[in-house]
């Protein structure tokens, strides 16, 4: 009985150091991921407002522009002029739409935490027999 004990209180140590850096693993992936959060905030508020800024200014360029073109080829043919500018905004707006959608395509949400939480399953199933 005396012999148990010791391999008990062995197993039991094991058990609780375990315990204790399994815990401290989740604590520093818990404070990774909220500091990829907070920098995620950041950058998603900073394109927002630059985002605003350049389609407002964006827009009143290209209303100032529309408005010199149709007036300066008026004369010559208004349907023309209005096609010109119709299809010049077009070909900007599939352009933009196509860089867009690439964006969005290779946009990764929280890439650091992802890679380290892999990096903890391939180190797990390592240990494990």
């Amino acid at each position: 009985m005396d012999e148990s004990t010791p391999g008990f209180r062995q197993l039991a140590n094991l058990f609780d150091r375990s315990l204790r850096q399994l815990l401290a693993i989740g604590a520093n992936r818990l404070d990774l991921l909220s500091a990829e959060v907070q920098e995620e905030r950041e950058h998603l508020l900073r394109s927002i407002y630059l985002a605003l800024g350049v389609a407002v200014l964006g827009m009143l360029a290209g209303m100032t522009f529309t408005a010199g073109l149709v007036l300066l080829f008026w004369e010559h043919s208004p349907v023309a002029a209005l096609a010109a500018v119709t299809i010049g905004y077009g070909a900007a707006a599939v352009a933009l739409g196509r860089r867009l959608s690439r964006c969005l395509r290779d946009w990764q949400t929280f890439p650091d935490s992802l890679e380290q939480l892999r990096k903890d399953r391939t180190r797990m199933e390592r240990s494990l027999p």
